[in-house]
């Protein structure tokens, strides 16, 4: 970690609450790749990506532990984790790129409209096989069944409290449930310390070996400081970027 920049305080895994826009910008999401068939938002949270994906006619379904609960528990633990992280997000502002959100009212008043999103289209489509209770690196679904897979502020970034294994069985995880010819994209490859994962190129050397191709995409959501890079897995026959 740089010595100028301090250190994002989590305690535990934080709540995501993104919009469909800001996964679009984040993991550079082209129209043909959010076109090319079924999507599965991994560690998905009360982001509500998956609710405006279906909105736009694309098939999109989630999975995080927390759709065991109950939509006014998640509303209730997703208003005080917005709360939560603004405050710990304005103490260290400085360091963060704002280019996309501009200030941090626009990136609290975008956590709370996306909150609030999720948790109306889950209220309806909670017993409907969009929101399924899973948790990484077991996912109960079957071998090749999505063409996108993405995953939001969860692997890597959490590198102090999940371990190296932890993250390849993910990975391979997550790998079986993508198509042949799909993908998975991954942001960001930095930890809450902002450094690089640091297990990363041994990971993707060891996914090598099992013939998944690996590269980096440009973010064109680089909130975190100095992470601009999207990881994409694909395997080694799918076609090329």
């Amino acid at each position: 970690m740089s010595e100028q920049l301090k250190p994002y305080e989590q305690i535990g895994v934080a709540m995501t609450c993104r919009s469909f826009d800001e996964y679009v910008h984040m993991f550079g999401l082209e129209p043909q790749v959010l076109e090319s068939g079924p999507m599965l938002d991994v560690a998905a949270g009360a982001s509500s990506f998956v609710a405006e994906a279906r909105a736009r006619g694309y098939r999109a379904v989630a999975a995080d532990p927390m759709y065991a609960l109950e939509p006014e528990a998640i509303e209730q633990h997703g208003s005080r984790e917005i709360a939560l992280s603004t405050a710990k997000l304005d103490a260290v502002k400085e360091q963060f790129d704002w280019s996309y959100y501009r200030n941090i009212t626009n990136h609290q008043a975008g956590r709370e409209a996306s909150l609030q999103r999720f948790v109306d289209h889950y209220r309806e489509n909670r017993d409907n096989g969009i929101y399924t209770q899973a948790l990484l690196p077991d996912l109960p679904f079957p071998d090749e069944s999505f063409a996108l897979i993405t995953v939001s502020h969860f692997l890597f970034l959490y590198e102090g409290q999940f371990d190296r294994q932890f993250h390849l069985d993910a990975i391979r995880e997550l790998l079986r449930v993508c198509r042949r010819d799909g993908e998975i994209r991954i942001y960001p490859v930095f930890t809450l310390r902002w450094d690089r994962y640091p297990h990363l190129e041994e990971l993707l050397a060891e996914l090598g070996k099992e013939g998944v191709r690996s590269s980096m995409l440009e973010s064109r959501l680089p909130f975190i400081p100095g992470s601009k890079e999207v990881l994409r897995l694909t395997y080694e026959s799918a076609r090329s970027s």
